[in-house]
């Protein structure tokens, strides 16, 4: 696992044991809680689909914007042709919170991508309890068991689960879980430097039957038109659009509207 990577779930795993002395159990909140909704139908359309992104910071770039109202950009987000919203609740290094999530889902009626560094069981049952749809599992930092069970306990509580990929060798251990969505992540986790190549390599390895979503770098339209062109059914931006004058201009100029 790379340094930062392993920084990243060192604080994770401290933030994760705080929380769990507070709350111990969602015993409650799972019983209480609202239906899922069908992020995998959200992004298995005819056209490509859109993941927007609440963010506000990144360990490779720093802050990105303020957004003090994370709840009026996810709206905007729904409103100018998102499928899905993603919301960071890391909060060390990408400024997120799990508070954000939890105001959003109160506004919105698509889908909620929980953008995190799920390293817990205890992730999992949170992320259905604060009303995501969608988990993030990042193959680089699970063990193989880990990416198994999780898997699995995920998608028995009625979680979508988006399963992150870098290179080859974790596309092969993600297909062993026979999973429904793939992201190619073409930022490399041990530099933070964004592969030119990781979609054209990538993507084409991925089974067609599999939903297969292009992850990181991602600005101009002619980026959209190849990785669509090799196969990938949705695209996931953040930084592109939290920086964005004005965000359905933003969102409309990549998917070509």
């Amino acid at each position: 696992m790379s340094s930062v990577l392993a920084s990243i779930i060192e604080g994770v795993l401290e933030d994760v044991a705080e929380r769990k002395r507070a709350t111990p159990n969602f015993t409650q909140e799972l019983a209480s809680i609202g239906p899922v909704l069908d992020a995998y139908s959200a992004l298995t359309r005819d056209s490509l689909s859109l993941i927007a992104e609440v963010k506000r910071s990144s360990p490779s770039k720093g802050p990105l914007a303020e957004i003090a109202d994370p709840v009026a950009l996810a709206v905007d987000y729904q409103d100018s042709g998102a499928s899905v919203v993603s919301v960071l609740t890391e909060r060390r290094r990408f400024g997120g919170s799990i508070a954000d999530l939890i105001a959003i889902r109160s506004e919105l009626h698509i889908p909620i991508l929980r953008k995190d560094f799920i390293v817990t069981e205890y992730q999992i049952e949170e992320t259905r309890a604060i009303g995501a749809d969608l988990l993030l599992l990042i193959v680089a930092g699970l063990s193989q068991t880990q990416l198994v069970d999780f898997h699995q306990m995920a998608t028995e509580i009625g979680l979508h689960v988006l399963v992150e990929v870098h290179d080859r060798a974790e596309i092969e251990r993600a297909m062993a879980i026979s999973p429904r969505i793939i992201g190619v992540n073409a930022r490399n986790l041990k530099t933070l430097e964004i592969s030119s190549t990781a979609f054209s390599e990538l993507i084409p390895l991925i089974p067609a039957e599999i939903t297969r979503v292009a992850e990181s770098g991602i600005s101009e339209r002619a980026q959209v038109i190849e990785v669509e062109n090799l196969g990938a059914k949705a695209i996931l931006v953040g930084e592109t659009l939290v920086k964005a004058r004005n965000t359905r201009e933003g969102i409309e100029r990549l998917l070509g509207l």
